[in-house]
C-alpha cells in the first residue's frame, strides 16, 4: 500500500476550531470541518468536544480520499490576539491520531510580531 501524505492545518481560537486537510502543496483542499459545523449552539463552537468531532470527520474523509499520513500545523490567532491555541487544538490532534492517520511532525505556525506593532484603536483608545 502506497503512503500518501497531506497537511492538517488546525486553527484554534477560543471561539472556534478549524481543521483543514490539504495536499502537500497546500493548494488542494481534501477535507475541511469546523467546530461550528458540528454544533448548533454558538457557545459550543470553541469547545474541545466540537474540535474532536470536527477532526475525526476530517480525518475519515481524508482517509476515504487516500491520505494516510499528515504533518500538522497548529495556528493560534496571534498578532495582537492570543499567542496560545484555544482549547480545541490538542483534542483535534489526538482525534486525528486515533482515527488511524500517521502523524509526521507537529509545528506551531502562530504569527508573532517581532517589531511590537501598534494595537488597533488609535491614540485615545477604542471609542465606546
Amino acid at each position: 500500500m502506497t503512503e500518501r501524505k497531506g497537511i492538517a492545518n488546525i486553527r484554534s481560537s477560543k471561539n472556534n476550531t478549524i481543521v483543514h486537510i490539504t495536499d502537500l502543496s497546500g493548494s488542494e483542499t481534501i477535507s475541511r470541518y469546523t467546530g461550528g459545523m458540528i454544533t448548533d449552539q454558538d457557545r459550543n463552537k470553541g469547545t474541545s468536544f466540537a474540535a474532536m468531532q470536527a477532526a475525526k470527520k476530517a480525518a475519515s474523509e481524508a482517509q476515504e480520499k487516500g491520505i494516510n499520513k499528515v504533518d500538522i500545523k497548529v495556528k493560534a490567532p496571534g498578532g495582537h490576539g492570543s499567542k496560545s491555541p484555544g482549547q480545541g487544538a490538542q483534542p483535534a490532534i489526538r482525534a486525528i491520531a486515533r482515527a488511524g492517520m500517521r502523524i509526521g511532525k507537529i509545528e506551531d505556525i502562530t504569527p508573532i510580531p517581532h517589531d511590537s506593532t501598534r494595537r488597533p484603536g488609535g491614540k485615545r483608545g477604542k471609542r465606546v
